[in-house]
């Protein structure tokens, strides 16, 4: 099979697009139980949800803006170098639009470009995201600029790129560190509210810039469903929604359970979560913590939602997790191997119930799993 990206040997953001979607599931699949085996665990992953889109899924795309302008992608391996005007097959058409306007603009807007290794210049990232209901949001990521007069340039030159583009929103975000990352420290809206909306599955969402939603809109009701589904009937029971994010899963599950909470790190994320739950008039309590941190004991879950970022679970957490004992707990990974790692120490405590894999993210070996766990009768 060729790869649609014309890219393909340069860029890294589709490294299966040679293989056909359907070989694509079954070795995601086959990489999972291989994960499994490998440390002897008694359980065998069997279904996997393919995307309902696999070409121009991605909600988000972060672009590189490198030091002689060009803006795209990264060469694999190659952190220094840019593949100028590659927006990526697997990126929302939206995002392909705006991606052509906002390269266009920094051939133009005659601001510098930042250069990764001697850490001077204004120019960094366009970040770019889009929803399923037609919204919009271009984040362009500088330097901190020198001066007022830099300052008000910079904040003319993005008016002039709002103007063109005309996104539902646009924003100017600051990354004062030599930090090669597109987070920035400080933001301010250039035009329109700051925020975009994405709706899944009955449930609405506030997007902000530096927080976290699932890339793939397409599949990300599948992943709900999912996890409502492997959740029961709440009625009468404690939720708790560790790595909540900005309450993805507590949102659509809280109107049924007696409280539902939700811990987060990022206390962006946590502005997000109050104002979804505000949105779609459900009653949550979130706290902006670290999972190892915060004293979640307090509440007595019966249900406990795990949704580590990809690097995994703290050992504290899991210790704590393990400790509480809660009743069931719904485990959800975008990370197999260090779910694996995990259910070293959950195996002694739980029993496996139903198991899902969902691709969202076709195209690239990342996969989501979810997994139900329900705590072994002591006999």
């Amino acid at each position: 099979m060729t790869s649609e990206c014309p890219e393909k040997e340069r860029c890294g953001s589709c490294g299966w697009s040679h293989i056909p979607y359907e070989k694509q599931l079954t070795q995601k699949l086959a990489d999972i139980n291989g994960s499994f085996a490998l440390k002897e665990l008694p359980f065998r992953c069997e279904e996997i949800l393919p995307s309902p889109r696999t070409d121009h899924y991605r909600n988000r795309m972060d672009f590189v803006i490198d030091f002689e302008g060009k803006v795209g992608l990264r060469e694999k391996g190659k952190w220094w170098r840019v593949i100028d005007n590659h927006p990526c097959f697997i990126s929302d058409e939206k995002i392909e639009e705006l991606f052509t306007a906002v390269r266009n603009w920094t051939q133009s807007a005659q601001l510098s470009f930042f250069d990764r290794k001697k850490h001077t210049g204004l120019l960094r990232y366009a970040v770019i995201r889009c929803s399923l209901i037609g919204e919009s949001m271009v984040t362009i990521v500088t330097s901190k600029p020198g001066d007022d007069a830099e300052s008000e340039m910079i904040r003319g030159k993005l008016s002039e790129l709002a103007e063109i583009a005309q996104p539902t929103t646009l924003l100017w975000g600051v990354n004062s560190t030599i930090t090669d990352t597109s987070w920035a420290d400080s933001l301010t809206t250039i035009s329109g509210p700051g925020v975009i909306f994405e709706e899944v599955s009955g449930s609405r969402y506030v997007i902000s810039p530096n927080a976290f939603f699932q890339t793939n809109s397409n599949a990300a009701p599948l992943l709900l469903e999912t996890v409502r589904e492997f959740a029961g009937d709440l009625t009468g029971q404690n939720l708790l929604d560790l790595y909540c994010g900005s309450g993805f899963f507590s949102i659509a599950l809280a109107a049924k359970a007696a409280q539902t909470v939700g811990v987060e790190l990022s206390a962006e994320a946590i502005r997000d979560a109050r104002l979804n739950a505000e949105t779609n008039k459900v009653s949550v309590q979130y706290f902006d913590a670290k999972a190892e941190e915060f004293n979640w004991r307090q509440y007595g879950a019966d249900l406990i939602i795990l949704d580590p970022p990809r690097s995994g679970m703290h050992d504290k957490a899991l210790s704590e997790v393990i400790g509480t004992r809660p009743k069931r707990i719904v485990f959800v990974s975008c990370n197999y191997k260090h779910f694996a790692h995990a259910m070293l120490q959950l195996k002694e405590y739980y029993d496996i119930g139903r198991m899902r894999a969902i691709d969202m993210f076709p195209h690239t070996p990342h996969v989501e799993l979810v997994t139900e766990l329900s705590k072994r009768s002591v006999s």
